[in-house]
């Protein structure tokens, strides 16, 4: 068999794996798939929390699987499967051999952003081919100079824009190493890379407009969840804390070496004797782009971390690590001629196998050793149905909108067939596809879950008298004992929709 078609079934294969078995087993989806299928139903310049990408897919893929919500794996499955060609493209443009660029593929796939969080399709993992996407274009246009490239790349990077603004980071890292190296500085002198400046501020546009007319509501959200210092020892802390977790995501990838080196390749790496086959066409131009976009993004975070003081959340490093495999092969030595090579290979399987079997394991048998509600078992579908149900029982028109804590909300906004708005914590600047004046005449269904009278403090300071008219139970989608879900529902009728914002 080549390392082609290797690389292109174990890639398919275990893409194919990751968004078959929570189709499958999944009855409810998780939190940011939910989420971002109620931000989508608006198809906004913007929300709330993110740029909108990531919700734009997910109502594609709703349309696209008939009002389905298992598109939400298949996203993720291609976002990893992208990835991976990506991946093996760039280390062939770096010297590597075929075989060498499976094995990129192979050890890449086993850290553990590539495994667990696979069912959530959230922006951290749509920038997965973004990243290996941008620096394959990059090296590319500075290899050789096409417009293409150079629009390719610029396409990519509002593209990456529009899912995070993380993505800013690894702009920055191109920008910075084409103003530091002469081989890519010598491009500034042609249409290239202005070509892609062009082309993503182009892109870029529609979005910038919504941002200033909407005073920079997503940049609020992103500055809030990185959680500012509280004491001198945060500035060590959080870097250290950071990069303990990167290196943890990582374990797999270190197993397969050590179990593919063996003891005779470790020997052989100690005494710095060549284990491997000479790498064709490597060159320390190569080297330095390579570790370049491996290690500078991280540099850049921790030091930001280690400067300021704040916390950066774990999955942010998702994207950062696309090019781990391609430093292991090429500084290790090409796996294709390790001692135990078969071994390494089994052993990736086997991580695989492990990392499946515990989804596997969350879908059919978490729900009985926990003996609590998980929300991958929450009964969404069957609750939306029903308060949609209440809504026309009592008003006898089409519900349009809905609000309450987020979780019901936007299950409403997801399953109920008329698929209402959801008007998120009953705010317009928090909410701005909502016209306040289209509420009022169609008035609004509050929803909240829990043995609670009033509903959740942000709507009760809106309606300091309303109480719920009413509530249900239901089982959650599970054999096993787990207490079922209380939904409370009051109805806002047209003309009494609050309109002030309390103080």
């Amino acid at each position: 068999m080549t390392a082609s078609r290797a690389a292109f079934l174990y890639a398919g294969l275990t893409s194919a794996l990751w968004a078959l078995l929570p189709s499958i087993l999944f009855p409810n989806p998780p939190l940011d798939v939910v989420e971002g299928f109620a931000w989508g139903r608006e198809l906004a310049l913007g929300y709330t929390k993110h740029p909108p990408m990531q919700a734009w897919l997910l109502e594609l893929s709703y349309w696209v699987t008939g009002g389905g919500v298992f598109g939400a794996y298949w996203l993720s499955a291609l976002c990893f499967a992208a990835g991976y060609a990506c991946i093996w493209a760039l280390a062939r443009r770096l010297g590597q051999t075929d075989w060498a660029a499976f094995w990129a593929i192979v050890l890449t796939s086993v850290t553990f952003y590539f495994t667990l969080p696979a069912p959530e399709f959230n922006p951290n993992i749509l920038q997965i081919p973004i990243w290996a996407g941008m620096i394959l274009m990059f090296h590319r246009a500075v290899s050789a100079g096409r417009l293409v490239d150079w629009a390719l790349l610029g396409a990519l990077a509002a593209f990456g824009l529009y899912t995070k603004y993380f993505v800013a980071l690894l702009i920055g890292t191109i920008g910075l190493y084409t103003l530091l190296f002469p081989t890519a500085r010598r491009w500034l002198r042609t249409p290239g890379p202005w070509l892609t400046a062009a082309v993503c501020a182009i892109l870029m546009l529609p979005h910038l407009f919504w941002l200033i007319d909407h005073d920079f509501l997503t940049f609020s959200y992103a500055a809030s969840r990185s959680r500012g210092p509280e004491g001198l020892i945060d500035h060590f802390y959080n870097p250290l804390n950071f990069l303990g977790a990167q290196i943890a995501n990582h374990a797999g990838l270190f197993l397969v070496v050590l179990v593919g080196l063996g003891l005779t390749g470790l020997k052989l790496l100690r005494a710095r004797e060549p284990i491997c086959e000479t790498v064709a066409g490597a060159s320390l131009e190569n080297d330095r782009f390579l570790l370049w976009f491996a290690f500078v993004p991280l540099a850049v975070v921790l030091a930001i971390s280690a400067v300021t003081g704040n916390e950066f959340k774990h999955m942010w490093g998702t994207p950062m690590f696309v090019l781990s495999g391609v430093v292991a092969t090429r500084f290790l030595g090409t796996p294709a001629v390790w001692p135990s090579a078969r071994r390494a290979l089994l052993a990736a399987v086997s991580i695989q196998a492990i990392f499946l079997t515990v989804i596997i394991g969350q879908a059919l048998l978490e729900p009985h050793w926990k003996e609590k509600q998980t929300r991958i078992h929450y009964p969404g579908k069957a609750t939306a149905i029903r308060l949609e149900e209440v809504w026309q029982t009592a008003q006898g028109t089409p519900l349009r909108f809905v609000a309450g804590d987020m979780w019901t909300a936007a299950h409403v906004t997801v399953f109920a067939p008329g698929r209402p708005s959801m008007f998120y914590s009953h705010d317009t600047v928090l909410s701005p596809w909502i016209d306040l004046n289209e509420v009022q005449d169609h008035g609004l269904l509050i929803v909240w879950r829990g043995d609670r009278e009033i509903p959740p403090p942000v709507i009760n300071r809106r309606y300091p008298d309303l109480a719920r008219h009413g509530s249900f139970t239901v089982p959650y989608q599970s054999s096993a004992e787990i207490p079922p879900a209380i939904v409370n529902w009051a109805i806002v009728p047209p003309g009494s929709v609050a309109t002030h914002r309390p103080e």
